[in-house]
């Protein structure tokens, strides 16, 4: 997990776009990773799988707005909506925590200043 929060952690920081190729590589290594281990995540894994989870799901979302071939734009969306539904589960599982929209909010802000 550390090593995915870490690599979500470098193309946040960097200031072009990865390539299409890189990007997917990078969602199926996450969601293959989500797959196998998910059920098993501690409470920081949970946090650091929304992080991860929130923040390719909103690059997807923005990449299919901006792609103009329909075949990219669709692979796009299908990881959105995708990783929509395992942001979906962490948060929940993190109110299952007894964590509220609020607190979850907060945190997740600042784990955009986490040094990884």
């Amino acid at each position: 997990m550390q090593e995915l929060y870490k690599e979500i952690h470098t193309y946040l920081n960097m200031e072009e776009e990865i390539p299409f190729k890189e990007f997917d590589d990078f969602y199926k290594r996450v969601i293959k990773y989500f797959n196998d281990s998910a059920t098993d995540f501690e409470e920081e894994d949970i946090w650091k799988a929304l992080f991860i989870s929130e923040n390719i799901m909103s690059n997807a979302e923005g990449r299919a707005k901006e792609t103009k071939g329909a075949k990219q734009k669709k692979k796009y969306q299908k990881m959105a909506q995708r990783l929509t539904l395992w942001a979906q589960n962490f948060a929940t599982r993190l109110a299952e925590k007894g964590y509220n929209q609020d607190q979850m909010n907060e945190r997740f802000e600042k784990m955009f200043e986490d040094e990884v």
